[in-house]
């Protein structure tokens, strides 16, 4: 699926791009998914709004702006279960990880047409840091995705500065790392864009009459243990590919409501 020049590019700079990993018929068995989810979420307590609440849009037009992001994709439709260990798929993360390759966790992200929000510049790492920092994401593009529709943006090397300060501990400094210094990463559907989790990216508004919706997998390596007790869910550590090294007991800490 990929070739060593391509590993090569992506430990240089952090991303890859790969196109043509799902075919039509899988991006359209996802797309049916996704949109049964937010059916269901839009019925229960559970719906959200995950726009980012910043501060460089003026507040009339941040009302308007809507991000749909559910975790855990994979609890919910078993296309996903089937698109995150999808041969093609293990393929490119073998590669870019190693042998050994683990899911940490799921999440959908829909910006609807015209006002789909912004995800300002960051980094993943705060949000889950590891000791050995091989957590990648893999961004599967459901729609095809431009700078009119809000395509994710990265700048590529970032991910040999180590983990940066961010605001909140959520967002880089939108004055010091404005979304337009970011490299368009322009996709088709069923392309993936994989990306270390120290590399900067984001993406900006949804401006154009089509949707961009991307379903999101975190992967590392078994052997990367977490610095902090933090992002764990029920299904944390599902083997993708090869072996887990170590034999432990993955007990989330969670109570049922």
């Amino acid at each position: 699926m990929i070739t060593a020049a391509d590993a090569q590019f992506y430990n240089d700079n952090g991303y890859l791009l790969v196109k043509n990993v799902f075919t039509p018929a899988e991006v359209t068995e996802m797309r049916e998914a996704v949109e049964r989810i937010i059916q269901k979420a839009a019925k229960s307590k559970f719906d959200g709004n995950a726009a980012w609440q910043g501060d460089y849009i003026p507040p009339e037009e941040l009302k308007k702006l809507v991000l749909k992001g559910f975790h855990d994709v994979h609890y919910h439709e078993a296309a996903f279960t089937r698109a995150l260990s999808h041969p093609n798929m293990v393929a490119v993360l073998s590669k870019l990880i190693g042998p050994n390759v683990q899911l940490h966790h799921s999440k959908m992200l829909v910006k609807p047409p015209e006002k789909g929000a912004a995800f300002p510049l960051h980094q993943d790492a705060p949000y889950f840091p590891h000791a050995n920092h091989s957590m990648l994401a893999a961004s599967v593009h459901l729609d095809d995705s431009d700078e009119e529709n809000g395509c994710l943006r990265v700048i590529p090397g970032t991910h040999k500065e180590g983990q940066l300060p961010h605001v909140g501990s959520y967002y880089l400094n939108h004055k010091e790392y404005p979304i337009s210094m970011g490299t368009l990463c322009e996709a088709k559907a069923g392309d993936v864009l994989f990306f270390n989790y120290l590399t900067i990216h984001g993406s900006d508004v949804n401006r154009s009459s089509r949707p961009r919706r991307n379903v999101l997998f975190q992967y590392r390596d078994p052997s990367d243990p977490p610095t902090e007790n933090v992002h764990v869910n029920w299904g944390q550590g599902l083997m993708v590919c090869g072996e887990n090294p170590e034999f432990r007991d993955y007990k989330p800490d969670f109570s049922l409501m």
